[in-house]
């Protein structure tokens, strides 16, 4: 009778349990999700791409019935915004675009430290701020993509690497994101110190200038243009590819991942701190770390690796040969520490810059 009375009573958890789960998809604390509902409302900055970050919003306040209002703004724009604000910001969370502007912001205090549930989820200590200040959402590979039906007309061929870049040939063909607004752009900064060490990285910056036709505002400008040949070589994200191909049915485009090796972006969420809607901030970084919320990226052209180990990745990136680990070891403190000052470096030796590097 007892040993009855037992498995009846672990099913009713069980069952308790699946039901607490349909009720709750994200698995979040009933206390938090009371206290956000009390919220009432939650504004979102976004630096994904605006048919993803849509998904995920409507998404969160379709399960909560919290309001959302979002807005899309490249990384620079959100760390310009909150830097102003100075700890009165507009906004409660940042979700997505790469932690190199997350780890400038968190190094400038204006973000909210929170120790996450779902963070547990997380598939390694290095895709979350040891202080809890972002959290990763999921990993893209950076490379380049360019337009093959152009370079065959002018009898080119692809760069295979990112000395490549520098050659004559390519002088006005290359399309870069804008170092003072996108995350992208900081990343490549990131990713030529650590690749050539600071003065070699910055010169190799100077001379890839040279070559650079236009600097756009967001980090996935180039890859929009790459199709249309208006951009023969673009510098970017390959998932920021594979979705003008799969989704915009630019087949002439290939990718290109350099050959002596690339670094990643992790896409980040956190909250900035003073956030007037806290509690509701809090529900959304338990969200972002969940299948609920990273999995609507394929489903809305976001073709990234996912960095949880409860959700299901997508398929599509591998298809075109893309493999999360085939990347350069990279120094996120040392990005954390000192990405401010290498966009000084970089700029102050290219003069200042021109109208190409204007934020409005």
């Amino acid at each position: 009778m007892k040993k009855l009375f037992a498995v009846l009573l672990a099913l009713a958890m069980l069952l308790a349990c699946a039901a607490a789960f349909a009720e709750d998809p994200v698995g979040a604390p009933a206390d938090l999700i009371e206290a956000a509902k009390a919220d009432g409302e939650l504004v979102v900055y976004g630096s994904c791409e605006e048919e993803y970050l849509a998904a995920v919003c409507e998404n969160f306040e379709k399960l909560y019935g919290i309001k959302v209002t979002y807005q899309r703004l490249s990384t620079g724009e959100v760390y310009n915004k909150i830097e102003e604000e100075a700890g009165n910001p507009s906004g409660d969370v940042w979700f997505g675009g790469t932690t190199d502007p997350y780890n400038m912001a968190a190094a400038a205090g204006l973000l909210l430290p929170y120790d996450a549930a779902n963070a547990s989820h997380l598939l390694g200590d290095a895709y979350k701020d040891a202080d809890g200040q972002w959290y990763g959402i999921y990993k893209g590979i950076l490379g380049f993509m360019v337009n093959t039906e152009e370079l065959e007309r002018m009898g080119l061929a692809a760069p295979a690497d990112w000395k490549d870049l520098l050659k004559e040939e390519y002088k006005g063909l290359i399309w870069l994101s804008n170092y003072n607004t996108a995350g992208t752009a900081k990343l490549v900064i990131n990713t030529m110190i650590q690749k050539y060490g600071h003065d070699e990285g910055i010169q190799y910056l100077v001379d890839l200038d040279k070559n650079i036709q236009v600097y756009t505002k967001s980090g996935s400008g180039p890859s929009k243009n790459v199709g249309t040949g208006e951009c023969v070589i673009g510098i970017g994200f390959l998932h920021d590819g594979i979705y003008q191909i799969v989704d915009n049915g630019y087949d002439n485009i290939g990718l290109v991942i350099p050959s002596t090796g690339t670094s990643y972006e992790i896409g980040a969420t956190a909250i900035f701190k003073g956030a007037k809607h806290e509690n509701a901030a809090k529900l959304w970084i338990e969200y972002a770390l969940s299948p609920a919320c990273v999995e609507l990226g394929v489903k809305n052209g976001s073709y990234q690796f996912l960095v949880i180990d409860n959700a299901q990745q997508p398929a599509v990136a591998t298809e075109f040969g893309l493999d999360p680990e085939n990347v350069m070891k990279y120094d996120f403190e040392d990005a954390k520490q000192n990405t401010a000052k290498y966009i000084e470096d970089v700029m102050n030796a290219l003069g200042g810059g021109d109208d190409r590097f204007k934020t409005e």
